[in-house]
């Protein structure tokens, strides 16, 4: 029995060496609290995130939130960077076939951004100014994480970004350049 512990310590002592090399998302950050100042409501009628990202973005989109990106195509500008009002569109949610829909309600760094979202914990309420870390290999808001308010801390689980759809109709930029410069 002594022998046998006495081979699990060096493994044991490896593994926590390891640990300390592990970056967290926490790192990429100066704020040492990122949940601070988010807010989840549970009072009244739950409600899914489809009807509050459109309630509250102005993207008038139907159907699962999986869907949003292609039906903004051509209709809502889309973006892969993110930017105050705009949707951001996640895949793979709780499954390959579903997504999420969530608010952009501000830009707090290169790498985290506040959103407001319904139904995140699958329990019907609204989170209002919950942070989002970018943790994508090059910084490109591919991959994220989502502050989970209940447990204080950040979510284990990588998501896929789609991307960011709004605020704005598709060709907005355009019809601005073509304003400023003077065509019709």
């Amino acid at each position: 029995m002594v022998k046998s512990f006495l081979q699990f310590v060096p493994a044991a002592a490896f593994c926590i060496l390891l640990a300390g090399c592990a970056s967290s998302p926490d790192a990429a950050f100066p704020d040492n609290s990122p949940g601070r100042g988010a807010v989840m409501v549970t009072s009244g009628k739950p409600t899914s995130c489809v009807p509050f990202a459109r309630a509250h973005s102005g993207i008038d989109i139907r159907g699962d939130a999986f869907t949003w990106w292609d039906q903004a195509a051509g209709r809502f500008r889309r973006s892969s960077k993110p930017s105050a009002g705009a949707v951001l569109v996640l895949a793979g949610y709780s499954s390959a076939e579903h997504g999420h829909v969530a608010v952009v309600r501000r830009i707090v760094s290169a790498r985290e951004i506040r959103v407001d979202h319904a139904n995140w914990l699958n329990n019907g309420a609204i989170h209002l100014d919950d942070p989002v870390a970018d943790v994508s290999p090059d910084n490109d808001w591919s991959q994220v994480l989502v502050w989970n308010i209940e447990a204080h801390a950040w979510g284990i689980r990588t998501y896929t970004v789609r991307g960011f759809i709004g605020p704005g109709r598709d060709g907005d930029k355009m019809r601005v350049a073509e304003r400023d410069s003077g065509e019709n």
